[in-house]
C-alpha cells in the first residue's frame, strides 16, 4: 500500500474524499489529513508518503503548499476541487503536480489518476527508484543534476524505447517542464540529443567491432532496420555500409 497525506481545512470535504472510492482496492492507504497547511511539514518529517493530495478550496494556499514542497520534495501531488481556471491551472503545472482535477470531482476520475500514479510509483520501486519522497532541510535538485539523470537514463536504456514521458514519470517532473529545461540546458530538444546519442554509438561501434549492422542497430534501439539507415544517412550523410568502409580505409592508412 502506498500512504497517502490528504491536506484540507475542511472536515466534511476529507469524509467525502475518504468515501468517494475504495482506496485500498487501488493500491493506496489514507494514513493523515491535516487540517492546516502548517501542519504539513511536521507531519512529513514524522511519516513518510508515496502521494500527496492537497484541496485547492482556498486556492493560494493550495498552491502556496505545492511551492513548499517542491523546495525539498518530488512526492506526487494531486489537487483536488476549486475552480476549472486555466491560468490556475497553468500555475500548477509549475509546480509539476501529477493531476488537476477541479470541482465537481468524479470518483472515476480520481481513479485514473490514482491508477497512472500506481503505475508510476511500481515502475519506480521496478527499477530500483525510491518510493518515498520526504521533505528534508536539504536544498532542491538543481537543474543541471536533473538533466544529468535524464542522461543516465538514456545511456542505459540505449537499446530500448525511449521517450521523455517515460523519464518525467520516473523522476516525477512534468513532461513538459522537463522537456524545456533540457532544451535550455543542452541547447537541443531531447528527442535530438537521443537521436545523436544513437547514432555516436552506432558510428563508434561500426568503427571499432565485427558486429554486423543489423545487430548495431538494436543495440541501439532500432528494431526496423529501414528506419536505422534512414536515419544514420540522415546524420551522417552515408549509409552504415559505407561509413564502415570508409572508417576501415582511413584506419588502415593511418597505420602505413
Amino acid at each position: 500500500m502506498y500512504k497517502v497525506l490528504i491536506i484540507d481545512s475542511n472536515q466534511r470535504w476529507r469524509d467525502k474524499l475518504h468515501a468517494m472510492i475504495e482506496w485500498s482496492q487501488i493500491g493506496f492507504s489514507l494514513e493523515s489529513s491535516i487540517v492546516n497547511t502548517e501542519e504539513a511539514g511536521a507531519i512529513f518529517r514524522m511519516q513518510q508518503f508515496s502521494l500527496v493530495i492537497i484541496s485547492m478550496n482556498e486556492h493560494t494556499n493550495g498552491l502556496n503548499l505545492c511551492d513548499q514542497i517542491r523546495r525539498h520534495s518530488r512526492i506526487p501531488i494531486i489537487l483536488i476541487g476549486g475552480s476549472n481556471d486555466f491560468q490556475l491551472a497553468r500555475r500548477a503545472l509549475g509546480y509539476h503536480v501529477s493531476d488537476y482535477l477541479p470541482d465537481p470531482v468524479a470518483p472515476d476520475e480520481l481513479i485514473t489518476s490514482l491508477q497512472t500514479i500506481r503505475r508510476e510509483l511500481d515502475q519506480a520501486s521496478g527499477k530500483g527508484q525510491s518510493l518515498l519522497y520526504p521533505i528534508s532541510d536539504e536544498k532542491p535538485q538543481a537543474v543541471d543534476n536533473i538533466i544529468d539523470k535524464v542522461k543516465e537514463y538514456v545511456e542505459d536504456a540505449l537499446h530500448q524505447n525511449i521517450t521523455l514521458k517515460e523519464i518525467s514519470n520516473v523522476l516525477h517532473y512534468n513532461c513538459s517542464y522537463l522537456g524545456q529545461k533540457f532544451k535550455d540546458h543542452e541547447k537541443m530538444t531531447f528527442n535530438e540529443y537521443l537521436l545523436q546519442q544513437r547514432m555516436e554509438k552506432a558510428k563508434t561501434l561500426l568503427e571499432n567491432t565485427d558486429m554486423k549492422v543489423y545487430e548495431i542497430a538494436n543495440k541501439v534501439g532500432y528494431s526496423e532496420m529501414d528506419w536505422f539507415y534512414k536515419k544514420f544517412k540522415s546524420y551522417t550523410g552515408r549509409s552504415a555500409n559505407q561509413y564502415r568502409k570508409a572508417t576501415t580505409k582511413l584506419y588502415l592508412l593511418n597505420c602505413q
